[in-house]
C-alpha cells in the first residue's frame, strides 16, 4: 500500500474526527504529502495542546479499530446528503469512499482497504490562523 494511500485516509478519520469533536465542518484547505500532510479547518473557538493531544488519540483510536474502507457509486440526486462541495458540477457519478460506520464522503483518490494498514498518526504542528482557522500539520509512522 502506498504512503499516500495511507495519508489519505488518515486525513479522511482526521477530518471526520474535526467534524464530529469540533464542529468543523470540512477542511478548507490540503495539501497531502507522502512525508506530511497539512490540513486547514475552521474552528469555533481555538484549539490548545490538549485539544490536539485529543485529536491525535481520537484518530488513533479509529485508525486502530481495523475499519474497512471501501468505495461505491451514486449518482448525483442520490448523492445529495454527502458534502460535495469538491465534486465537479458537471459529475454525475460520485465516487464516495466509507470507512467501516466511522465516516463516507465524495473522493475519488486511493486509500487503504483497512484502516489497521494506516500505521501511527502524528501531528507534528499546529497553528491558530486568523479568523479561527486552525492548520494542522501531521506524519504517520
Amino acid at each position: 500500500m502506498s504512503k499516500l494511500a495511507r495519508m489519505h485516509t488518515a486525513e479522511h478519520i482526521l477530518s471526520a474526527v474535526m467534524k464530529h469533536h469540533y464542529d468543523a465542518p470540512r477542511n478548507l484547505e490540503l495539501h497531502l504529502g507522502e512525508k506530511k500532510t497539512k490540513c486547514d479547518y475552521q474552528v469555533p473557538k481555538p484549539l490548545r495542546e490538549d485539544d490536539i493531544d485529543q485529536i491525535e488519540r481520537l484518530v488513533n483510536n479509529q485508525i486502530q479499530k481495523n475499519h474497512p474502507a471501501s468505495a461505491f457509486f451514486l449518482n448525483r440526486h442520490q448523492a445529495e446528503d454527502y458534502d460535495l462541495w469538491k465534486v465537479p458540477e458537471d459529475a454525475e457519478e460520485i465516487r464516495i469512499v466509507r470507512i467501516g460506520d466511522f465516516d463516507a464522503q465524495p473522493c475519488s483518490g486511493e486509500h487503504v482497504s483497512n484502516t489497521g494498514e494506516i500505521g501511527t498518526f502524528r501531528i507534528s504542528s499546529f497553528e491558530m490562523k486568523d479568523s479561527g482557522r486552525v492548520r494542522i500539520r501531521f506524519k504517520i509512522d
